[in-house]
Order: C-alpha cells, then sequence, then structure tokens
C-alpha cells in the first residue's frame, strides 16, 4: 500500500476520478500484478480507470507531485512484462476509454481511444469493405493501443506492415501531465513523432487516442494447408516463395508439438505425425491468385510437402486461422504455464534459429514447441514448465536468454512485435551500441524528463545496475 505520506495522494486521484474508479485493496490489486509475462508478478500501489485524456493527464500531474510512478496498462495481453509495475506505482486502466469516435471512409481513417480492442473495430467495419490491417494473435482481446505501444505485429503484417504503418496521428500525454497531438496528416511533415511513440512501450507517453489507416478488404482469398515432414522443408519452402516475388498476406509455422495442442483443442483434423504445417495465404485480384497458387504448390512440393490443401470455403479458412490464432491458448493442454519468446531473423536463418531452438530445449531440459509468422522470420518459441518449482523456472528463463541470443548472432533482433519490457532488459546492450542507447535515452528524457512514465523498461540505466535482468529474481524497485 501507499505510505501514509502519499495517503493524499490517493484522496485527490478519488475526487477526480470518482471513488469507484480507484482501487487500492490487495484484493483488487493482484489482478494487476502481471500481464501475459507472467513469470514476474508485484503488485501495484493503486489502480485508477480514467475516461478521458484530461483524466488520464490529471493522474500523471498527480503522481507527479508525489514521486509516484505510473504505469499504462490495457488488456495486460503484453508478453514481456511491459505493464508490469515493477516498482508499485499508480497503474492508468484505458479499457474504459473504449470508444470509436469516428469511422472515415472516404479518407479511409478511423478514430478510435486507445481501449477499443481489435475486434471491436473490426466488427465495426464488417460490410464497409475496409478493414485494419494489424491482427495480432490476441485480437480479440487486445487493444488499438496497446498494439500501438509495442507496435504489435500478427499473422498478416507479412504483407500490410507492422502496427506503426497503420497509424496516422496519435493523441498523448506527456511525462509532464501536457497533452499533445500529433497528426493526421497524410504525410508526416517536421519530425515523425508518430514514429518515435509507436513502439515506445508507455516510456515517453500515454496513448489516449489514435487516427488509424483502414485497408480495403481483398477481392478475393486462396488459403492454403501445406504439410512437411520436417521444419528445414517448410521454412526452406517459404523462403522460396519470397524469392520467387510472390508475398503472401501471411505464411504461418507450426510445427508438431503446437500441433498436437491444436487438434486436441479444435479436432481440425491436423496428421499428429506432421513435423510441420504452414498456413499460406494469398489475397488480392482474383485474376492474380490463380498463377501464385500454382507457383506456391509448385515451390511447396519442390520441398516435399506431403499434402497442399485449399480452404474451399469461407468457414474452412476461419476456422483453419483460428486454429493458428488460438494456437497459443491450446497450448494450455501441454503445459500448467508456459512463457512465449519473440524473435526475428533474416528469412534465410529460420532452419539456423530454429535446430538452435531445438538444441537449447535439450541443453536446459526444457521442452518447447513453436510458432512462427515464418514470412517475415518472427519465430515465437513456447517454453513450457511449473511456475511453482523454482528449478523450472530458472531453467526456462536460461533456455529463453539464450534463444535470444541466438537471435542477434543470427543478424536478427531479440523483438520483432513483443517488445522489450522488463524480459530483454538486460540483452539490449548485446543489440545496440553504447552510442545508440545513449541516443535512445536522450529521446526518453526529453518527453519523460522525470522519468516516471513506465519505470524499468526498456531501456537499461545507463550504469549498468539492471532492475531487472533475464535469468535474475525480479524484485519491485527501491
Amino acid at each position: 500500500m501507499l505510505t501514509a505520506m502519499k495517503a493524499p495522494l490517493l484522496a485527490k486521484l478519488r475526487r477526480c476520478l470518482g471513488r469507484e474508479n480507484v482501487l487500492t485493496e490487495p484484493s483488487e490489486l493482484v489482478v494487476y500484478e502481471c500481464d501475459g509475462y507472467t513469470i514476474e508478478k508485484n503488485q501495484p500501489d493503486a489502480v485508477v480507470f480514467p475516461r478521458s485524456a484530461e483524466q488520464v493527464a490529471e493522474v500523471v500531474r498527480l503522481c507527479n507531485e508525489y514521486d509516484v510512478p505510473v504505469i499504462p496498462r490495457a488488456a495486460g495481453t503484453s508478453l514481456a512484462g511491459g505493464c508490469l509495475p515493477v516498482g508499485g506505482g499508480v497503474v492508468v486502466m484505458l479499457t474504459r476509454m473504449n470508444r470509436i469516435l469516428e469511422i472515415d471512409l472516404r479518407n479511409r481513417m478511423a478514430v478510435v481511444e486507445a481501449g477499443v480492442p481489435n475486434l471491436q473495430l473490426s466488427r465495426a467495419l464488417a460490410g464497409t469493405g475496409y478493414h485494419f490491417a494489424p491482427d495480432p494473435s490476441s485480437q480479440v482481446a487486445s487493444t488499438i493501443g496497446g498494439n500501438a505501444a509495442t507496435n504489435a505485429g500478427g499473422p498478416h503484417t507479412l504483407k500490410y506492415g507492422v502496427t506503426v504503418n497503420h497509424v496516422l496521428g496519435a493523441e498523448a500525454v506527456l511525462g509532464d501531465g501536457s497533452i499533445i497531438q500529433c497528426g493526421p496528416l497524410p504525410e508526416p511533415a517536421g519530425l515523425d513523432l508518430i514514429g518515435v511513440l509507436v513502439g515506445s512501450e508507455g516510456t515517453l507517453a500515454i496513448l489516449t487516442k489514435l487516427w488509424v489507416r483502414l485497408t480495403p478488404n481483398p477481392q478475393d482469398y486462396r488459403t492454403l494447408r501445406v504439410i512437411f515432414n520436417s521444419v528445414d522443408d517448410a521454412t526452406n519452402a517459404i523462403g522460396d516463395i519470397i524469392a520467387a516475388g510472390i508475398i503472401p498476406a501471411a505464411m504461418e509455422l507450426m510445427d508438431r508439438g503446437i500441433v498436437e495442442a491444436v487438434e486436441a483443442a479444435f479436432h481440425f483434423g491436423f496428421p499428429l505425425d506432421a513435423e510441420a504445417i504452414v498456413v499460406i495465404e494469398l489475397d488480392g485480384l482474383s485474376v492474380s491468385l490463380d498463377w501464385q497458387q500454382r507457383l506456391v504448390v509448385e515451390l511447396c512440393n519442390k520441398w516435399h510437402a506431403r499434402e497442399v490443401l485449399q480452404a474451399s470455403t469461407r468457414a474452412e479458412r476461419e476456422l483453419l486461422w483460428k486454429c493458428r490464432k488460438m494456437a497459443v491458448g491450446a497450448v494450455g493442454r501441454l503445459s500448467p504455464s508456459y512463457c512465449i519468446q519473440d524473435g526475428v531473423v533474416p528469412r534465410t536463418q529460420l532452419p539456423r534459429i530454429l535446430a538452435r531452438v531445438t538444441e537449447i530445449s535439450g541443453k536446459h531440459q526444457v521442452r518447447i514447441v513453436n510458432v512462427a509468422h515464418a514470412g517475415d522470420g518472427n519465430v515465437h518459441p513456447i517454453l513450457l514448465f511449473d511456475e511453482r518449482d523454482k528449478e523450472q523456472v530458472a531453467r526456462v528463463l536460461a533456455a529463453g536468454e539464450d534463444i535470444l541470443e541466438e537471435c542477434i548472432r543470427c543478424g536478427g533482433s531479440v523483438t520483432a512485435e513483443h517488445g522489450i519490457g522488463v524480459e530483454k532488459l538486460a540483452l539490449m546492450d548485446r543489440l545496440f551500441g553504447p552510442t545508440d542507447l545513449t541516443a535512445m535515452r536522450r529521446v526518453r528524457d526529453a518527453f519523460n524528463p522525470a522519468g516516471r512514465l513506465n519505470p524499468g523498461k526498456l531501456l537499461p540505466s545507463a550504469n549498468g545496475d539492471q532492475t531487472f535482468r533475464v535469468g535474475a529474481s525480479r524484485r519491485a524497485l527501491p
């Protein structure tokens, strides 16, 4: 709980937001002690529910007055500890800022509050001929503001790009409690502040409103399920498809372990002896899709595809995508606990990184299953364990660090869409040089000079004294 000295802060928060919108009881706060990255947990001192940018700004100003950290949070589907209240403080829940303010089809744009779930926007656009392209697998729950904070991707971002490619403007609350608006403009003028804010994980500002680009629906689809007898064959086929000049909307890989879980959950008819299944979706003008499909099938057969099936109806296509997007949830059938890594490598390095994942699994005696946005080299090894066993937790953390270090050695990055959060802080100085990190800190300090916005995330401290370290016990800030 907040100390008696800070009790006046709670009184002011209640006056600002209403007593019902300020939570302080331990039984209420336990829900907010972690996000989807559940290895580390820490309770906040309070949780507040603003309904406007002005209320968010007032919360920030009050927390500044009492020197209390502010942690923005929406659905909590982040997977790197991005909204973990590492040093306590006040969690600012954005989920009640969930209005779609405008859908402007003439300008191919929607205006939404940060707490609008992806699925809510998708449903509002049904029948309009347009959609919001970024589609993280958590889109049933995840919010547009959270997607922007982590620059989330998803299966279809192979062709359409990640969240930053679809944000035209933003309203945000800065670390001093001021409110700014960047855009919306067809083309950015001056400094690209949208590019800075998107992906900053709440360390520069709290996003409160977004102007997002709407994409016309494709005229037609070809959705294929391809079965391979080896992961190497699957990844080589993926590389050849891109090399042939075809950019599918999506190319998703599931290995044998994931297939077992998905089949048990959804009974789609996946063969349980398949070492890899790749879902390939082509979209665009109908006249162009038949030849693309023929070439894709030819290249898959070159790499010994055991079977290539096309979804023949809309229902089959939707079920196939349900199986892929719900694959991570199905992992609960395999293990009481799991954590999902997020690394990216050049496509040509996919065979190497997946082979190393297998080696790392054996080295640390941790079972690992894999899904991947394989078309753009984004791998998601899922490490299975029991969080009640501290020795297993230690082995999982060590295995995760080894995987991410291998991504760096492959010429890739420690994240493609989950962000750095707390999980990957210790790897940032292996990915970036001192000059790069210093430049990033200067940008952060310009937006958030007091450092109270989401502290302990994204950037390691300048003196090397990390609040968190992969593989180490993580506790609250002093």
